[in-house]
């Protein structure tokens, strides 16, 4: 079985990790994502956005993995980037198709519509991401339309299968998205990122609209739908409570860089990076009765335009010194498979998560 390695530690470093390609879905190597800033009659780009700042990462077979941080700091454009919804800056987006790993950001038109069939995304926001004009039957059947794949009334039966392994039934094919609710609208793409039976969906703050009540069941739904179709998951949120239970592995994401990376229940029971801990205070209170207070984080994130010199989070973190300021950590394997970026990590005694 071959090796597959990880970038982190020092740009020279490469650290080996026992893993096999075979164990593989998907790999990131080094991704970048840099939007010009262009000012003037002109329009000349005086600067960059750098929205993902060369980030590695992988995702096994069956396995659920959490990408989470604050609003601004890269996350949903790491999603978009691995579907090529956006082109890359730099880096790879290595999948693994036919038993082979290829790049996705340097495939063609005609192998990205192979590739499509086999990584698909839900969206956030469940009402502008369907047609309002389409019916149910026409926003489902639509994907395998595009790819020629059966006839009409061939992909009519695969849309009825598909609404009711979502919770939907027959008598709503005709139906528009605004008959429905939002948890509906949200089955109803769900649905239609299953038409291919993909190997790899991202699931892009697919609940983050949604009711409280209502995103429990969807996160249920997704669990029993990973098991029925042998499913693996990028699941991407802003709020820790909502990864908890769903992510095999959770990757902690702050101003373009990963900070933390780490099995579930090593996050939350002993976290190495100060925003990790941060993340977990501001987790709300669900019960009434409870002594813990919610304790949300002050500040706001830097510009990625213009991010921090040494440590992103120094200007926020509350056991800053001096070698934050000057000279930026690298991610490394402070724990057995818990990689951190932080000059302290190993001295700091960070709060756990209490429920």
């Amino acid at each position: 079985m071959k090796a597959i390695q990880l970038n982190v530690g020092s740009m020279n470093e490469r650290r080996t990790l026992n893993l096999s390609s075979n164990d593989l879905i998907l790999k990131v190597d080094n991704l970048k994502k840099h939007f010009p800033i262009k000012k003037g009659v002109l329009r000349r780009v005086v600067g960059h956005v750098k929205a993902v700042d060369g980030i590695d990462f992988f995702i096994k077979e069956g396995e659920t993995v959490g990408l989470v941080g604050e609003s601004g700091c890269g996350k949903s454009t790491v999603g978009k980037c691995i579907v090529r919804l956006l082109e890359l800056t730099d880096g790879k987006v290595l999948f693994k198709k036919d038993g082979k790993l290829v790049d996705i950001a340097k495939a063609n038109k005609s192998e990205m519509k192979e590739i499509r069939r086999q990584v698909q995304i839900i969206f956030q926001d469940p009402y502008s991401s369907l047609d309002p004009k389409m019916s149910v039957q026409s926003i489902v059947s639509e994907p395998l339309k595009i790819q020629n794949i059966g006839n009409r009334q061939s992909r009519k039966e695969k849309v009825i299968k598909l609404l009711d392994s979502v919770g939907l039934s027959k008598s709503q094919l005709k139906r528009k998205p605004h008959e429905f609710s939002g948890g509906q609208r949200q089955r109803i793409g769900i649905a239609r990122s299953l038409a291919f039976n993909p190997d790899l969906i991202v699931c892009d703050e697919p609940v983050s609209a949604l009711d409280v009540s209502v995103q429990a069941q969807v996160l249920n739904l997704l669990e029993d739908l990973q098991e029925e179709f042998n499913l693996t998951y990028l699941f991407i949120a802003h709020d820790l409570s909502v990864v908890e239970h769903i992510s095999d592995r959770i990757i902690v994401m702050y101003l373009g860089k990963i900070v933390e990376m780490t099995e579930s229940d090593k996050l939350y029971g002993n976290p190495l990076h100060p925003y990790t801990e941060a993340l977990l205070k501001a987790i709300p209170v669900s019960d009434p009765r409870s002594l813990k207070v919610r304790q949300p984080l002050e500040g706001s994130v830097p510009s990625p335009s213009n991010p921090p010199e040494g440590c992103n989070f120094h200007t926020r973190c509350s056991y800053m010194k001096k070698k934050c300021i000057e000279e930026e950590p690298e991610l490394i394997e402070t724990k057995p498979n818990h990689y951190v970026a932080c000059h302290y990590a190993k001295e700091l005694n960070l709060e756990e998560y209490h429920t």
